[in-house]
């Protein structure tokens, strides 16, 4: 006899298949996972089509080819495997970087409308995913439809938090060091409420999702840019190997960890 499986924000119509969530739980490792990740997408974006000069719109292809193929790879897998998981997060980030510059650079959208537009796909992916599944959750996903539905929402996602950091950064004025400020400010407002209020813990997870994005980006900018400007100086190719080899430490740790868990189990 078939159960239904509870995602927390109400009933999902589809039969529970008995595996275990396919992807990673939510946990202080997983924040600090993600902003790394996206800190890599910031600098590797920037490093395919401005160190590289291949340019926003071939840069995008090309990276939307890779998120695609590791996209297949994960949904092909029958568990959760952290390498694969945090590959599929690594290559939604680097894609979201060029496909936000290329609309509101290339296409000349502008970050105001860039932004607005990002917001209305990701509010649309979000809406059509809980008609759809009657939820939004992510702490259990385990069937293909609402999988696909997740990993949308997290290129949507990362493409928005590129797009919205831009736009604090250069259009409001508020400039790197105080765009910083707003987005951990926005940051600790969700811890916060996260503990301090009812507000749903789905609404939360996409609102934090989002703002990790540029709050990686001031840092990438930190660690690239030029010594006299106030960075690091490392470049993009060198900030972005820095940032790989924690990101891949961290990924290594939650193998181990995930493994051991296994065994016990």
């Amino acid at each position: 006899m078939s159960t239904m499986t509870s995602l927390g924000d109400g009933q999902i119509p589809f039969a529970d298949t008995g595996t275990t969530s396919k992807v990673a739980k939510v946990t202080l490792a997983f924040w600090i996972m993600k902003i790394c990740a996206t800190t890599v997408g910031e600098t590797g974006g920037d490093m395919f089509s401005m160190t590289f000069n291949i340019g926003y719109a071939a840069s995008s292809i090309l990276l939307l080819a890779f998120f695609i193929v590791t996209l297949a790879w994960q949904l092909r897998a029958k568990a959760f495997h952290p390498s694969l998981y945090w590959l599929v997060i690594l290559s939604t980030s680097t894609a979201g970087t060029t496909i936000s510059d290329y609309m509101d650079r290339s296409l000349g959208l502008g970050y105001t409308a860039g932004a607005s537009i990002l917001v209305s796909i990701l509010i649309a992916t979000l809406a059509v995913w809980r008609l759809s599944t009657g939820s939004i959750s992510v702490n259990h996903i385990t069937h293909r439809k609402v999988e696909i539905f997740y990993w949308i929402a997290i290129l949507a996602s990362n493409t928005l938090g590129t797009a919205f950091g831009d736009f604090l950064a250069d259009t409001s004025g508020l400039g790197y060091f105080g765009s910083n400020l707003l987005i951990s400010t926005g940051l600790m407002l969700i811890i916060a409420a996260h503990y301090m209020t009812a507000i749903p813990k789905t609404i939360l997870f996409w609102s934090a999702f989002v703002l990790t994005r540029p709050f990686g980006a001031t840092m990438g900018d930190l660690l690239t840019k030029a010594h006299e400007k106030g960075g690091f100086g490392f470049g993009t190719i060198g900030s972005s190997a820095i940032l790989l080899g924690i990101l891949a430490a961290l990924v290594v740790y939650d193998m181990r960890r995930h493994r051991l868990q296994s065994i016990e189990v």
